[in-house]
């Protein structure tokens, strides 16, 4: 699957290991106490298994591989599952064999990356699964952790949902208060048209019908309908799709709702959720 290649790369990209060493540092900054005074320097070895212990999609195996090698490269692991896999209660996704202390000290930091991770790609594969056969494609947004944006997108992916920008130079979007400091749509979609780089998209945020209508007499590329209903969507997306313009929804969707805005004609729906409300899911690591 090509998402593993990608969570791979991420593994080695400079600043996401050196979020694996923050997060290395503060857990074992001041050493592990327990595992000194009871494991202590002996070369016991262990073999230790990843597991999960609910249903999720998971993500971030190769980001808690990076982990065990980097709090001790003796530590050898195998891959037994891969990023966006769905694996049942009791599934094994890795096993860690090599000396005991150090997969102790390895071990709440690798379970930390890909509990979070999993739970971005879990909640992904609901919101996924829930506009499917439809035209529409959900998206993430930049709520994501600070650090974790490379990570949580790729986990995004691995969910079935797709990337919306990822940085503020990924692209021209329009919001309120762009609106605001410009004096309107009209004006801020025709400053960014004369002045925007020519490979970018310009996407603006409208709230009525009459914001549409300026955005789309100003040539905008793609409407954002913030906070509509799903009939206001459906008439909105009507008058757009006539002009060839994109439609992405967003704004307090939930998995409730979201089948009836996919409905409606929206061909993105972007969703915070994904990355900022995404609960931890339960991952273990036990000795055999």
């Amino acid at each position: 699957m090509w998402i593993v290649d990608l969570i791979r790369g991420l593994a080695r990209l400079p600043h996401v290991r050196r979020l694996i060493e923050l997060a290395l540092d503060e857990d074992l900054g001041r050493g592990d106490v327990t595992t000194a005074v009871t494991v202590g320097k002996r070369d016991t070895q262990a073999t230790a298994v990843m597991n999960a212990r609910v249903a999720i999609t998971v993500a971030g195996v190769d980001v808690a591989a990076a982990v065990f090698a980097m709090v001790d490269p003796r530590i050898a692991i195998e891959l037994l599952a891969v990023d966006g896999q769905r694996l049942e209660p009791g599934a094994r996704i890795l096993v860690a064999r090599g000396p005991a202390a150090e997969i102790l000290m390895a071990e709440r930091t690798a379970l930390n990356f890909v509990q979070r991770l999993s739970g971005v790609a879990t909640q992904a594969r609901c919101y996924a699964d829930a506009v499917g056969g439809t035209a529409a494609r959900v998206v993430d947004t930049r709520k994501t952790t600070p650090g974790y944006r490379a990570l949580e997108k790729a986990a995004v992916l691995a969910g079935g949902c797709g990337n919306h920008r990822f940085d503020l130079g990924s692209g021209v979007l329009i919001k309120d208060n762009h609106i605001v400091a410009c004096g309107g749509v009209e004006a801020a979609v025709t400053r960014a048209r004369r002045d925007a780089p020519h490979p970018l998209r310009i996407e603006c945020e409208v709230t009525s019908t009459a914001e549409l209508e300026q955005a789309l007499a100003a040539g905008v590329d793609v409407v954002l309908l913030d906070n509509m209903t799903p009939d206001e969507v459906r008439d909105a997306a009507a008058r757009a799709h006539a002009r060839k313009v994109l439609v992405e929804v967003s704004g307090g969707i939930t998995l409730a709702t979201i089948r009836a805005y996919a409905e409606a004609g929206a061909d993105l729906i972007s969703v915070g959720a994904l990355t900022h409300s995404a609960p931890a899911v339960d991952i273990g690591l036990d000795f055999a």
